[in-house]
């Protein structure tokens, strides 16, 4: 699945967030190494549409419904011509008729969500049979792989702590809690595939470090990422224009600079700190 010249296109296109355009680097191109069927597609927790953008670049264009709880989000999304519609509302009420999807994506949204019981039965009622789903999602691994605290005098379950909650990752499920959750609602898991691996975790923990956490800190542990990024106008940055190329190269091979490891294939699920759950509505 190695797709090297994907740090060099979400550094671009992330210039502000260099440890998630790390992350997503590697994220997408695990994705887009699976065979995402053509037909109608629904995006669950689209964002800006940059990432979605990013990924139909590698596996060409899909006809899309875009949804995500932010408003902001979705009215910059609209902008991708991809996007047949585009909804602002929570991912378990869903405004679209049942059975009427061919394929569900979902990257790295699921383990922000609440109602995440609720947002797999809307899947399974929105897919036609037999329809596909892909979701992204940091595993029970994820808090083992990270190096933890700095600080003297932090314990780790305080550094783990503050990190969820500056990330908003609420679950961590195994390869078995999505296997019985999907099961409930008529989905069926049929493949998972690990990610992330130890050092490539590390790595980004680093440049979180560095980065993001340093502003979460300094905004007094109160607000969330996007909401310093849009403080700072980071965002709408973002969404007007991309890093030179040739700069954007060069920052992703320093970003990946002594993790030889980054991008090259699939991980352990024992030691993954990501997953990708693929399979279908029976």
């Amino acid at each position: 699945m190695s797709k090297t010249h994907l740090f060099a296109t979400f550094t671009g296109a992330y210039p502000a967030q260099p440890a998630t355009a790390y992350w997503r680097a590697i994220e997408i191109a695990a994705l887009a190494s699976r065979e995402i069927p053509n037909g109608r597609g629904l995006d669950l927790g689209c964002g800006d549409g940059i990432l979605t953008d990013i990924l139909l670049d590698e596996i060409g264009t899909r006809d899309l419904v875009g949804i995500d709880l932010d408003p902001l989000e979705t009215d910059a999304a609209r902008r991708f011509p991809f996007y047949r519609a585009i909804h602002t509302c929570s991912a378990d009420a869903i405004p679209e008729d049942a059975a009427t999807f061919d394929f569900v994506m979902s990257n790295s949204v699921l383990e922000h969500v609440p109602p995440l019981e609720g947002t797999m039965a809307e899947v399974g009622r929105l897919l036609k049979r037999n329809g596909r789903f892909f979701f992204t999602v940091p595993g029970p691994a994820f808090h083992d792989n990270l190096a933890g605290g700095l600080m003297p005098g932090v314990s780790r379950a305080a550094y783990l702590k503050t990190l969820d909650t500056r990330l908003a990752h609420l679950h961590y499920l195994s390869e078995a809690d999505w296997r019985e959750m999907l099961g409930r609602h008529g989905l069926v898991l049929d493949t998972c595939l690990g990610y992330l691996d130890p050092a490539q975790t590390r790595r980004w923990e680093t440049l979180s470090r560095f980065t993001g956490g340093l502003l979460y800190t300094l905004f007094g542990k109160t607000a969330r990422p996007i909401e310093i990024q849009r403080k700072l106008g980071a965002r709408t940055l973002q969404n007007r224009r991309r890093l030179p190329q040739p700069l954007a190269a060069l920052l992703g091979r320093i970003a990946r600079l002594g993790v030889p490891s980054a991008g090259t294939g699939w991980t352990s699920l024992n030691t993954a700190s990501c997953m990708l759950i693929e399979g279908h509505r029976a």
